[in-house]
């Protein structure tokens, strides 16, 4: 049965109390300004008091309907008291110990539930489970240490990844990134060996195949392709029917690592709790993070066990499967099938048919895309170009009307929201848009 936390002192539609941003807003934003980092992306000055599901409060009391879930990580809504709960209770026993020197119940407990969903071949040597898990402590880090397990274990050196990716910000992640330009710039020189591609098309496969393979890109020589089952920063793009299928092929033919980021993509957001398992394709490793503790820091790295052989203290962490982390990525995960991931399919695909409404009656919004609650529509000008500035003006709009909005690739609004959302919600969130396009 679906479980949706209800906090009765939070409404379950916007609610605007003062101008935005409201006064005490405006000072924390302007204490922020003269202390953190100005490399922090902030679209809008939301300044969050707390959250209740899909509702957030900022600090003067208006109310906002959350369609951006902290960036596709609170999976299971704002606060789900059964989350709170286990945090609250594993925190009274054990706060931290450090799963590189010891060991702990939670995380060998969270490591057990995801080895053993983990989408790959049936174990072979009668091992129990068909994977095992690296905790960490963000999508980042789980990407760095993929990155570190294919070189490992092939003994190459080479990567090949997709412009448009984002897999992080840290050295090595970076230099898997192909999103934008500031990402990069100034970082230099980054982690060598790794090649971008075009995502999503067979032409772009094509040119790996026929063209770099045969010319500067030994095979032999390519330990992992990395790759997003569903392009997320890049803006939600879906890839053409059996390009997943074909890099699977690739892959085994040349002895290259098949590396599927699902940092965004996966627990439970598209409706399964891996988004690769859509195409029935088996990878080698499986990144992820974001929704898999509802907001606690924690990430994690899934490789068939006959992959995961580096030695004692040649990959480590000492935060990453904080038992804390794990008990709330234990109750996490326990939400996702009993409820939340049927929810996600049956929320997306009524988001996606409200969006094909939107789109037929504003041309200058793209048909909708995506799988589960991972959607987005593109921004388009009369001529049907991509219009970042009328994106960007609808994601201002929406807030000032209560509604949280994010974009991603170059004119796209992503709809992310947590997956506790209801129908009702969704034609609040759709009627705010609509609202702002006849504007």
């Amino acid at each position: 049965m679906l479980s949706i936390p209800i906090n009765l002192n939070l409404p379950r539609t916007p609610r605007l109390i003062t101008s935005l941003p409201g006064p005490r807003a405006q000072a924390i934003v302007q204490r922020d300004r003269a202390v953190t980092s100005p490399s922090y992306t902030r679209d809008y000055p939301l300044v969050v008091s707390r959250g209740q599901g899909c509702m957030v409060e900022d600090v003067d009391g208006n109310v906002f309907l959350d369609m951006t879930a902290g960036i596709a990580v609170t999976a299971t809504g704002h606060a789900h008291p059964e989350v709170v709960k286990a945090i609250q209770e594993q925190s009274e026993r054990l706060l931290h110990m450090s799963g590189t020197d010891f060991y702990y119940e939670p995380m060998v407990e969270l490591a057990e539930q995801l080895a053993s969903r983990a989408p790959f071949p049936n174990p072979q040597n009668n091992a129990k489970f068909p994977a095992k898990v690296f905790f960490t402590n963000s999508g980042a880090e789980s990407n760095e240490g993929a990155i570190k397990l294919a070189r490992y274990y092939t003994k190459r050196s080479l990567i090949i990844a997709f412009l448009g990716a984002f897999h992080g910000r840290t050295y090595g992640a970076m230099s898997l990134t192909g999103s934008k330009a500031v990402q990069r710039a100034n970082f230099g020189p980054l982690v060598p060996g790794v090649t971008h591609i075009p995502y999503g098309t067979h032409a772009s496969l094509d040119y790996l195949e026929k063209q770099l393979f045969t010319t500067i890109l030994p095979a032999q020589e390519v330990a992992a392709i990395v790759v997003e089952a569903i392009q997320g920063e890049g803006g939600y793009i879906v890839p053409e029917d059996g390009f997943l299928q074909r890099i699977r092929d690739i892959c085994d033919r040349h002895g290259i690592l098949m590396v599927v980021d699902e940092v965004q993509a996966g627990m439970g957001r598209t409706g399964r709790l891996f988004a690769i398992e859509h195409w029935g394709v088996m990878p080698d490793i499986i990144t992820t993070a974001k929704g898999i503790a509802s907001g606690l820091p924690l990430g994690a790295i899934l490789a068939r066990p006959e992959l995961m052989t580096w030695p004692p203290g040649s990959h480590a962490t000492t935060f990453g499967g904080n038992p804390v982390a794990c008990a709330a990525g234990i109750a996490t995960l326990r939400l996702l099938e009993s409820g939340l991931m049927s929810n996600a399919t049956q929320m997306g695909q009524l988001l996606q048919a409200s969006l094909t409404k939107l789109h037929q009656r504003f041309p200058k919004v793209s048909p909708p895309r995506g799988k589960g609650l991972m959607v987005a529509v593109d921004l388009l000008d009369e001529q049907g170009n991509l219009n970042h500035k009328l994106r960007d003006r609808i994601i201002q709009e929406a807030f000032l009307r209560g509604l949280l909005l994010l974009g991603c690739g170059k004119a796209a609004i992503r709809f992310c929201p947590p997956l506790v959302i209801d129908s009702d919600q969704i034609h609040i969130a759709l009627q705010i848009i609509s609202e702002i396009l006849s504007s």
